[in-house]
């Protein structure tokens, strides 16, 4: 700043005002300051500047699964919202690790992020201090915490997974199989839910051998589809309750020699950019990504901004899922099967 000053050949101060808007300047000084920053690439320190107004402009953005498009596409709203709002993001990745959370929470701390939001990997304890603190807002996404008030944007997995499910069972099916993730997690949970839901409504009993727990990764995926497809009595169709999960099953009924709809129908959580050119088109249940992204930096900036007035509840915003219906699944039984 004080190359800058010498060069424009103007106070300390009047370089101040024309960084930081701060007071007005006459357009032939704001000029001249302005050139000078140019000529001598003067460039702001960012944390030194958080340390005078309290705020680097930056949101901690942390997610489960960097590989999974449903993520990736969530990154990309809530990245573009705040771009448009002056903010910077600082992306970490937790590879549904709880204590690769804990290293990245630290990390983003120490970095002095204004807010965070996080699709957490579970429980991790300095997650929830940190929530209990209220040190800085905290938004979660995809996934609620068990016992914690803090606003969260989801999708109502319950209500999902139950269409999907009475979407099959109106084509016919009776064996239902699931593949569901961990049980930490509150999707994997509100999925399995929905699923024994519609089950229950169509009085068909919930069976324990058809559903196949995993991870939400297409490899754990493979395994639980494996499992359910190596039955003596195997289903004659699979909710996979994520997108990763879906691609392993499909891997799962070609390695099995099986071919889908023809054999085994298919429905997954979640739609993605190759569920309409996979062979067949997938069934997904399509999930508002944009929204969902949209929606939490709008809880974010809605704390941040000045002088908003503390809630006393916390926020949980619940979307809805639609149901695209494309190939993968087919009446049961097919013409001229018996069952």
């Amino acid at each position: 700043m004080v190359d800058v000053a010498k060069l424009a050949e103007v106070s300390l101060a009047t370089v101040s005002a024309v960084i930081n808007d701060s007071a007005p300047v006459s357009a032939d000084r704001k000029k001249r300051v302005l050139d000078a920053i140019r000529r001598v690439g003067y460039q702001t320190n960012a944390i030194a500047r958080s340390l005078k107004t309290g705020s680097t402009k930056t949101i901690g953005l942390m997610i489960a699964d960097i590989t999974n498009p449903f993520f990736t596409a969530v990154i990309h709203s809530i990245q573009e919202v705040a771009y448009h709002h002056g903010y910077g993001v600082m992306l970490c990745c937790s590879d549904e690790d709880p204590e690769k959370e804990r290293l990245h929470l630290r990390l983003m701390s120490d970095r002095m992020v204004d807010a965070l939001i996080i699709a957490t990997a579970g429980e991790t304890p300095p997650l929830r201090a940190l929530i209990d603190s209220r040190r800085k807002p905290v938004v979660l996404i995809d996934r609620l915490l068990d016992g914690v008030a803090t606003d969260a944007v989801v999708i109502d997995n319950v209500a999902a997974a139950r269409d999907a499910v009475r979407y099959l069972v109106s084509l016919g099916h009776r064996r239902i199989g699931l593949i569901t993730g961990k049980s930490t997690l509150s999707t994997a949970r509100e999925r399995y839910q929905g699923y024994c839901q519609a089950l229950a409504e169509a009085g068909i009993a919930i069976e324990n051998a058809l559903v196949g727990a995993a991870r939400f990764g297409s490899a754990d995926g493979y395994g639980a589809a494996m499992g359910l497809l190596s039955l003596a009595e195997r289903p004659t169709a699979i909710f996979a309750s994520n997108n990763l999960s879906g691609i392993g099953l499909m891997r799962g009924i070609k390695d099995s020699g099986l071919r889908c709809p023809a054999d085994i129908s298919v429905a997954c959580f979640d739609d993605f950019e190759w569920a309409d050119v996979f062979e067949p088109r997938l069934t997904t249940l399509v999930q508002p990504t944009q929204a969902i992204g949209a929606q939490a930096m709008a809880i974010v900036l809605e704390h941040l901004q000045e002088g908003a007035a503390p809630r006393s509840a916390a926020r949980v915003v619940r979307m809805r899922a639609q149901l695209r219906i494309r190939d993968s699944c087919v009446m049961w039984p097919p013409p001229g099967l018996s069952t």
